[in-house]
């Protein structure tokens, strides 16, 4: 039965030329556009995390309510025993100490007098201790855009915007000028290393990326540490997992009242990630529904228009004895078959589509700037498991339902008028 409604099919373009094309452009948004929130929500949770909240991140209570001022005078102290402890009671995790601060880069001339000068938000990460993936999870070998990364203590990248700027070339000598964690005034000089470009205008207007032992020692922060971050071993964000270490941690520290206990965060308290993580989530449903809704009602006046089209054709059949429900169950695999055409060529073209952006990406420029939370300006579409069957559901079903809604006018027919009707 199914190879005489194939064959049905094929010999009358008619029946299905218009209902795969709905389908297949359907099926392409689909998959299209969930390869494409995909990208986009996994680039900006992955950048937030590996640059700014880590997975789960510690910090004092005082720290927390203040995070986007960097008070570092609020930092948490003998971080040393304290990222030991965390190692020991929640290994799967890979922790790290980080430092952000902010300050006044000096560039100065031959004489040594000040010929240049630039605000700069620093990054102090591990990047001498032997096994520290500081540079890989932060993606500075990359973003390197001339020299290297620091090798001795001293040495820093500096954004290559700021570089081309002021004129700063490598090897040259600029001067931090920050506060301690005391409050006192801070000045240190750093040898430009290298310059990096991350794509965010947060970082490329003038960041400064040092290694954390300098910059303890410059902001008198001897085994202390702003933030310490910790890191899923699989790379992965894993929400139910993080939810565990940070009851089990706040837990220790619940009925003490010092504002400087330790407090931990998930990645979802923090940079009001938590909404577009449960955005994320749900985007997929929302698109099937949405493309579900849409081309049910275009495939049901499509059906309608095919049924006046057959409606001599169904008469004859009712008329020679074929049952309503096998006219309809041969309606309904009919509309299966064009169904997994019109999926099968429209996932074809989504994934040839999303693969493109994928690898290129949409440059968003300076429309992504702004706000606390790191986004990147270049939103690629990223292509998972899920892209590969996501557009089957709304083109399967829509489909069906559309066939199934205009064939109901079969059960309508009354045989005592198809001879009328037929004569006519």
């Amino acid at each position: 039965m199914i190879r005489f409604l194939i064959k049905g099919i094929l010999r009358d373009p008619n029946r299905s030329v218009l209902p795969v094309l709905v389908i297949s452009i359907g099926v392409f948004l689909s998959v299209l556009f969930s390869a494409w929130f995909s990208g986009v929500f996994s680039d900006m949770i992955r950048l937030n995390a590996n640059f700014s909240t880590g997975h789960l991140k510690v910090m004092t209570r005082a720290y927390a309510e203040n995070a986007e001022q960097m008070p570092n005078d609020l930092a948490l102290l003998e971080t040393g025993s304290l990222v030991a402890d965390l190692q020991r009671q929640f290994p799967q995790l890979d922790w790290t100490q980080r430092i952000r601060f902010g300050g006044l880069l000096d560039v100065a001339d031959a004489e040594g007098n000040t010929r240049a000068q630039g605000m700069a938000a620093g990054y102090a990460v591990d990047l001498f201790s032997p096994g520290s993936r500081e540079a890989e999870r932060m993606n500075i070998m990359p973003a390197i855009v001339e020299g290297r990364l620091p090798a001795q203590p001293g040495e820093a990248l500096i954004s290559d915007d700021f570089a081309r700027r002021f004129k700063v070339g490598l090897g040259d000598t600029v001067t931090l000028f920050g506060s301690t964690m005391d409050g006192g005034m801070s000045f240190a000089n750093f040898a430009v290393a290298g310059t990096v470009r991350f794509g965010m205008p947060v970082l490329d207007r003038g960041a400064i990326i040092v290694d954390i032992t300098d910059a303890q020692s410059a902001l008198d922060m001897q085994d202390a540490a702003g933030e310490v971050l910790g890191f899923f071993k699989s790379d992965q964000y894993e929400e139910a997992a993080a939810l565990e270490v940070k009851t089990a941690f706040n837990a220790r520290f619940q009925n003490d009242d010092d504002e400087f206990a330790p407090l931990m965060q998930r990645l979802n308290d923090q940079n009001g990630l938590e909404e577009y993580l449960v955005l994320s989530k749900s985007m997929s449903g929302i698109m099937i529904f949405v493309f579900i809704f849409a081309m049910s009602i275009v495939l049901w006046n499509t059906g309608l228009l095919g049924g006046l089209r057959r409606y001599n054709e169904f008469g004859i059949r009712l008329a020679m004895g074929e049952e309503k429900k096998r006219l309809f169950r041969s309606l309904i695999i009919e509309s299966v078959v064009i169904g997994l055409a019109g999926s099968v060529l429209g996932t074809a073209l989504g994934l040839s589509a999303a693969y493109y952006l994928q690898e290129t990406g949409l440059d968003f420029g300076s429309a992504v700037q702004g706000g606390s939370m790191m986004m990147p300006t270049v939103f690629r579409a990223h292509i998972g498991a899920q892209t590969f069957y996501i557009g089957f559901i709304p083109g399967l079903f829509s489909m069906v339902l559309g066939n199934a809604l205009s064939g109901l006018g079969i059960y309508r027919r009354k045989t005592a008028e198809l001879f009328k009707e037929l004569s006519v």
